[in-house]
């Protein structure tokens, strides 16, 4: 006991000034994280790369531990709301498993940085975005050589993602929609019960006079402009119905500075992308229903936060009972709202494993 106590004293004694110092800049920062998840094993992968998809330059993360494990491709939110530049927090335990594809997609992240938008804009439509996700599945499945992936759908990326399960279920081992938009006008009419709701009860008069001004939010003949849809999304996420005990996603915007795949040209326009991808597609999206679309030839897997009202979580549960498919599974995150993956990151990692992972194994999709 005395001689590893000594050898671990001394251990700290080296570290010790190492420990004392603060990184000089973000880059020497991002610099850290980047190599603490270097990936080094033989068959790993580790890229950021750009690819033609669409007619445009569209910017993507691989990586993974062995490339002979499946592919994961995580269709972020928003729109424009992008997920690689916290995947560095959340996504490493995955690439012990998968060959993780982060994509910042159209108008969104990296991808609006290294195109005009004044040339992107008129192509940014829901359609277009179907294509783009229908490309960028089969270059993956090309490139790595797998007939069938995963494909994750997180909040505006599981309307992308829904279509894909139902246009080409052969494509995929499963589609996991994580925050799942099923019924959005229903979905809206939730959230803003639960804001006003809180607000009632924190006698926030503020709030209440705010969210009773919107009038009958998402009543039927009655479209949700964005004016109102932003004034809902403010109290709904100040209560917590966003992020589960929180007020807001400050903490992801402060983490993307240590994002290594972002450049500091890259993150001065993250905020203005996520602002023109929502311009030209939220208003739709807040119209959107899938509550027909209930048959699959694929394995659905459903991850639901359990306080999630920015995509009422209800609504997806309701839907999902009477889903039918091969294989299905629903997983409750009980102390997370709309982003299960960034709030319960270890809970998420259980559920790939649990639900998606096997159903590779069985392919024989995966690693010696």
């Amino acid at each position: 006991m005395i001689v590893r106590l000594a050898a671990a004293l001394a251990l700290y004694a080296v570290l010790l000034p190492a420990l004392a110092q603060k990184p000089a800049s973000r880059a020497e920062a991002v610099g850290i994280v980047a190599d603490m998840r270097r990936i080094v094993t033989p068959m790993g992968v580790e890229r950021t790369q750009a690819v033609r998809i669409g007619g445009i330059d569209q910017w993507i993360t691989v990586r993974g531990m062995d490339r002979r494990n499946p592919v994961l491709l995580m269709i972020h939110g928003g729109p424009g709301y992008v997920s690689m530049p916290t995947s560095w927090y959340f996504q490493r335990g995955w690439e012990d498993f998968f060959t993780v594809v982060q994509w910042d997609q159209r108008g969104a992240g990296k991808t609006y940085a290294a195109n005009d938008p004044a040339a992107v804009a008129p192509t940014l439509t829901r359609q277009r975005m179907i294509a783009d996700a229908e490309e960028m599945t089969a270059w993956l499945r090309r490139e790595f050589g797998k007939e069938r992936i995963f494909v994750l759908g997180h909040s505006w990326g599981s309307s992308l993602g829904i279509e894909l399960a139902r246009r080409h279920p052969d494509w995929l081992h499963a589609y996991i929609g994580a925050g799942q938009i099923t019924d959005s006008p229903e979905s809206e009419r939730r959230g803003m019960r639960f804001a006003l709701d809180a607000a009632r009860r924190d006698n926030n008069q503020d709030a209440v006079r705010e969210l009773e001004a919107l009038g009958p939010y998402g009543a039927p003949g009655r479209p949700i402009v964005l004016r109102d849809l932003y004034v809902q999304r403010k109290w709904l996420g100040y209560y917590g119905g966003a992020v589960h005990g929180r007020r807001n996603f400050d903490h992801e915007g402060a983490a993307a500075l240590l994002a290594p795949e972002y450049t500091d040209a890259d993150l001065r326009t993250i905020w203005t992308a996520s602002d023109f991808s929502a311009q030209h597609l939220l208003a739709e999206t807040v119209t959107l229903d899938f509550s027909g679309y209930t048959r699959f030839r694929c394995p659905i897997i459903l991850l639901n936060g359990r306080h999630d009202y920015n995509v009422s979580a209800s609504v997806a549960a309701e839907w999902f009972g009477k889903v039918q498919a091969p294989y299905k599974a629903l997983v409750w995150f009980e102390h997370s709202a709309h982003e299960m993956f960034n709030e319960e990151p270890g809970r998420t990692l259980a559920a790939l494993l649990q639900h998606a992972r096997p159903i590779a194994e069985r392919a024989g999709d995966v690693a010696p």
